[in-house]
């Protein structure tokens, strides 16, 4: 029986990505080899047209726990060993989730606070390096977070030190936790300024939805609908390996 052979074109519009895209993908590594005709025309196949779906679904940035381990499984499944890409790819979505339930984890610690709940017990009055020792940060972090709106630091009347109450180190701590979820300065601030209007709900949606007057500088501004299609993404790609897993068993049977 006579292969039927696909172009780069066929390929580039089956994916919907420029015909570049696929030339870049073979130079990567992330196609199986494509053998050429006499006359030097690509030949590429149905293996390479799921491959290339393969690698458009999940080579997207951002990466949680690193791109090194998403790479790899696209270069695993390119020299045929779907197993061992289908295992990497359960660990990458292993990662996506970890991710999402840090951020969620955030956002409930945000709203226990919203609501008034005490998150912190401390009673005495800290200058910025005992805030910056207490709460494991830097003094520049602190001063950073001031200098963007986040937070209003009281000063001594006498000599215009910083002043940490228990009221500022309760809002640090909530601040340190959703930056150590990923969350963006600019989403934050979003959500403290409606916060100190007086919005005490829906501080989660504030936190994902960026205005619209709001510049978007990067993903982590609506860091939780990133997470959501990053799974998504990740879980598709696990249909696609098992998908070609099926076909290897067919094609061997």
């Amino acid at each position: 029986m006579k292969n039927t052979y696909l172009r780069t074109s066929d390929i580039a519009r089956s994916v919907g990505v420029h015909p570049n895209t696929v030339r870049l993908y073979e130079e990567w590594g992330f196609l199986p080899p494509i053998p050429r005709s006499a006359s030097g025309y690509r030949l590429f196949t149905e293996e390479h047209l799921d491959q290339m779906r393969l690698g458009h679904v999940i080579l997207h940035w951002p990466y949680p726990g690193g791109k090194d381990l998403v790479v790899a499984l696209v270069k695993q499944a390119a020299h045929g060993d779907f197993g061992g890409a289908l295992e990497k790819a359960y660990t990458y979505l292993a990662r996506v989730k970890a991710e999402i339930a840090q951020a969620e984890t955030a956002a409930e610690l945000l709203e226990r606070w919203a609501e008034g709940k005490a998150i912190d017990s401390t009673e005495t009055s800290l200058s910025i390096t005992e805030t910056a020792e207490f709460l494991g940060i830097t003094k520049d972090a602190l001063r950073n977070w001031e200098r963007n709106g986040l937070i209003k630091v009281p000063r001594n009347p006498n000599n215009k030190y910083r002043i940490y109450g228990a009221r500022e180190i309760a809002r640090l701590r909530v601040i340190r936790m959703l930056r150590h979820a990923g969350y963006s300065m600019m989403a934050i601030l979003r959500m403290l300024l409606q916060f100190d209007q007086g919005q005490t709900t829906d501080l989660r949606k504030v936190l994902d939805t960026p205005r619209s007057d709001e510049d978007i500088y990067s993903v982590a501004d609506k860091w939780l609908s990133t997470l959501t299609e990053v799974e998504r993404r990740a879980r598709k790609a696990i249909h696609i390996l098992e998908e070609m897993i099926a076909k290897r068993k067919r094609e061997n049977s």
